[in-house]
């Protein structure tokens, strides 16, 4: 069948493009908006037809003009009607709607992205607060336990064990070569969930959907991964529709090995400006796969980081309700995993830049509890690394509730993975202890959240300052309406991957987290504080994810990190101009 010109043939579109010293933007957003532009926009082909309905890069369905449809070889296999994409947005939104299940709405929303891309992005982007739990937490997590029953069709690349020494022949078979973001995953800890294996899937496909939705990145730029080494899970091993490898994890050198070579084949593939971003990979990995390719990859491990850095914002903005500096309250935290002790750490780092004091010193105003107990120096000869810079001079505590009365801290977090684990007694003696307690629940999905925020704010007298991983409904309290925050990491990592790619980064710094949270907390206005805020809300998202993605940027360009030169004069217009947009373009 024969193929058509899409209308983005530069020598008829030439006034499309402007040129700003960071080299040639599509000022409507085109589907090349985020990488290198200092070659001529190649002409662009597409099937027609049948074909052209079934490709979702390019399917605009009844949006399809008349004469495109003749130009097409769409006559006929469309009805006559000829409706805009706004109204293809409020048909899909009511049709999705109708759904009172929460994950017929994720198949919905799937099924509409492997039709009609732009259309998936357009009403994403428009109705971002209703659909993001919808494509994300909470409702990722039972699509990833369900992942092998719903399997319909592969979203990214699958490598298992079995691809062991082809890996880079693997991803030469991703049909698109200009990826400028993976997010990789082993599947081991899935959010609450635990070991998920193979059906871990469901994070990478959702990171990187907000990652265009919400960041501008264009979708053929990104690359869901999944490395297959196996499950510990037995009711995954022992399900027909299990879609994994049958097996128990591989671990030590096999598992090195494996990541290894995916690490290097990427960069081989990719270049030195890829970004990687580990998913939901456990304790025991992710912390030693940051270290240990932080140094030679452009990595970013957003359980641990991405997660520190919005926690971070929160914390920043609760400041204008109980006033002082972060170096003027002490910090409990129950969980001390990947995300207690990234958000820790990042905490004490932003303490010790703002006093201009030893780190040290910042962390001894931390602490934190795991299921042992207290972190304390006795305890410190058996602590995993990573959990042996918190641990201070202080008697063994072993309950939560007694840790709370003895360290009286004014901020309590929760990133235990564990449910209903900030019980009555504890909410109640933080709010013995502060006038306006600030108790943060994240674990998600929200049956593992440690309180809800109706018990937070009925507990404390109304006297929270709460924000939950998961969202949460408006709560009322003796007549007074409660809006809980919601610290969810969609606020930073989309638009801090922005940052990175539009200054052509090559390492994360920490300094680069720190600027990120900056930039988020000062997107919180005055009218969200009067409604207790902590966080913007979602409606503002790519606005935030611009001045995000231009402040990390910026410190970028400072540390001497960004290859892509020179710096534009105005980096939130230059974000702002590289993101990607979900409108329909004209064909001919």
């Amino acid at each position: 069948m024969a193929t058509m010109i899409l209308k983005e043939n530069f020598h008829c579109n030439v006034n499309k493009y402007k040129h700003d010293g960071g080299g040639v933007h599509d000022v409507y957003g085109e589907d090349r908006a985020t990488e290198d532009q200092f070659v001529t926009p190649w002409t662009v082909t597409v099937a027609s037809g049948c074909n052209l309905l079934r490709d979702p890069h390019h399917n605009k369905g009844l949006a399809f003009t008349e004469k495109e449809r003749d130009a097409h070889y769409l006559r006929g296999l469309l009805p006559p009607s000829v409706i805009s994409q706004n109204l293809q947005v409020k048909k899909m939104l009511n049709n999705i709607r109708q759904y009172q299940v929460p994950l017929q709405r994720y198949m919905a929303m799937m099924d509409l992205q492997e039709r009609n891309e732009k259309l998936f992005y357009k009403l994403l982007i428009e109705h971002v607060e209703e659909l993001l739990p919808v494509v994300y937490t909470p409702t990722v997590g039972e699509a990833c336990q369900k992942y092998g029953s719903i399997f319909r069709r592969p979203q990214g690349l699958y490598i298992s064990l079995k691809e062991k020494g082809k890996i880079l022949e693997v991803l030469r078979n991703w049909p698109e070569m200009g990826i400028q973001v993976i997010v990789v995953t082993d599947g081991e800890r899935i959010l609450g969930l635990g070991d998920l294996g193979c059906q871990g899937m469901g994070i990478p496909v959702g990171k990187l959907s907000l990652y265009s939705a919400l960041g501008g990145v264009r979708p053929s730029a990104c690359l869901p991964v999944t490395i297959d080494v196996g499950t510990n899970n037995e009711k995954l091993l022992d399900s027909e529709f299990y879609i994994g490898l049958r097996q128990k994890r591989a671990t030590g050198q096999e598992y090195a090995d494996l990541v290894h070579e995916f690490m290097t084949a990427v960069k081989q593939n990719y270049g030195e400006k890829i970004l990687v971003q580990f998913e939901d990979f456990a304790n025991h990995n992710a912390f030693d796969l940051l270290e240990k390719y932080g140094k030679t990859h452009l990595v970013f491990n957003d359980d641990i980081q991405g997660t520190a850095s919005v926690v971070l914002a929160g914390l920043v903005a609760a400041l204008k309700f109980v006033g002082g500096t972060l170096a003027d309250h002490k910090f409990l935290f129950l969980g001390a995993g990947e995300a207690g002790t990234g958000i820790a750490e990042l905490i004490a780092l932003e303490m010790s830049k703002k006093t201009n004091t030893p780190l040290e010193d910042a962390r001894k105003r931390i602490w934190l509890v795991d299921s042992k107990g207290l972190i304390v120096s006795s305890r410190k000869e058996s602590l995993q690394q990573f959990k042996k810079p918190w641990a201070h001079e202080h008697e063994p505590i072993k309950d939560l509730v007694d840790a709370v009365k003895n360290i009286k801290p004014t901020v309590l977090i929760g990133t235990s993975g564990v449910g209903r684990t900030f019980t009555k007694d504890v909410v109640e003696a933080m709010a013995a202890i502060n006038k306006k307690p600030i108790i943060l629940a994240l674990s998600n999905p929200t049956s593992q959240s440690e309180c809800t925020a109706e018990e937070a704010y009925q507990w404390t007298e109304g006297r929270a300052i709460f924000a939950s991983g998961s969202p949460f409904d408006p709560v009322e309290y003796n007549g007074n309406v409660f809006i809980p925050g919601q610290a969810n990491n969609a606020y930073i990592f989309p638009g801090f991957g922005l940052g990175l790619i539009v200054s052509g980064t090559i390492r994360v710094q920490d300094e680069m987290l720190l600027a990120a949270s900056e930039a988020l907390a000062a997107q919180v206005t005055q009218e969200n504080y009067e409604k207790g805020l902590i966080y913007p809300p979602f409606t503002n998202i790519r606005k935030i994810s611009a001045h995000i993605a231009a402040k990390v940027a910026a410190k970028s360009y400072e540390l001497g990190l960004a290859t892509r030169l020179p710096q534009p004069k105005d980096l939130v217009k230059h974000a702002e101009s590289c993101m990607y947009s979900p409108s329909y373009r004209c064909y001919r």
